[in-house]
């Protein structure tokens, strides 16, 4: 019951609404899947993009997070390349708010599919990231946009800009894809370093830099 005072009859104080729960990273590969991208030992809140997921009963709980102020979108692909996948994303509109959104690549572009089967989505946009999370079904009724998350799919990662609300192409020329299918019922923790990391691990670098030593070894004094 609310009582009058000097200045009249009080509002109802709104109930507190719950922050979004930080993305716990030292889950990862044990009670769910991760995968990061990025700076070397990065967690949810410093890589480049950052993807969780684990099975919660007849669903599959998905943690998306990416440093950009546009959309954040992860892809379920059968070869590893742009178009024919399923896609869900979620995009940092000019509200400031975090919607999830079910696309279908249609070659190198993106479509909007109404029928999205994300549920209890929640998002937050902080400190330049878009992150997310949402549930959607393992299994579905057949459909060609929808794919059964049983089954095991190339993941491809990606992030980019948005404009009104809506996608834009991503970031970098060439996402990161995961080297090789992935299942929704064996939990790892997989890092990926980005571009500017990968310098002196490639093959070609190392032998690189063991031509120059040994040239600047055995050189003329």
């Amino acid at each position: 019951m609310l009582y009058p005072h000097s200045t009249g009859y009080p509002f109802p104080t709104a109930p507190p609404v719950d922050p979004f729960a930080k993305i716990r990273v030292d889950d990862c590969g044990k009670t769910k899947g991760c995968f990061r991208y990025g700076k070397p030992g990065c967690n949810a809140e410093t890589c480049d993009y950052f993807l969780s997921y684990r099975r919660i009963g007849a669903d599959v709980e998905f943690e998306l997070s990416a440093d950009t102020d546009g959309w954040v979108a992860v892809g379920f692909s059968s070869d590893k390349k742009m178009g024919g996948d399923d896609v869900m994303a979620c995009v940092h509109d000019d509200n400031g708010r975090v919607r999830i959104q079910h696309f279908y690549n249609v070659g190198q572009w993106a479509k909007e599919i109404q029928r999205n089967p994300a549920r209890d989505e929640e998002g937050v946009f902080e400190n330049n990231r878009v992150t997310c999370r949402f549930k959607r079904p393992v299994y579905v009724p057949r459909e060609e946009t929808i794919v059964d998350l049983h089954l095991n799919w190339y993941y491809l990662f990606a992030w980019g800009p948005a404009i009104q609300g809506s996608i834009t192409r991503h970031d970098i020329d060439s996402p990161p894809v995961s080297e090789r299918v992935v299942s929704i019922y064996k939990y790892e923790d997989i890092f990926m370093p980005s571009a500017a990391y990968q310098t002196f691990s490639s093959p070609f670098c190392l032998l690189l830099i063991v031509a120059l030593t040994f040239y600047l070894l055995m050189g003329t004094p």
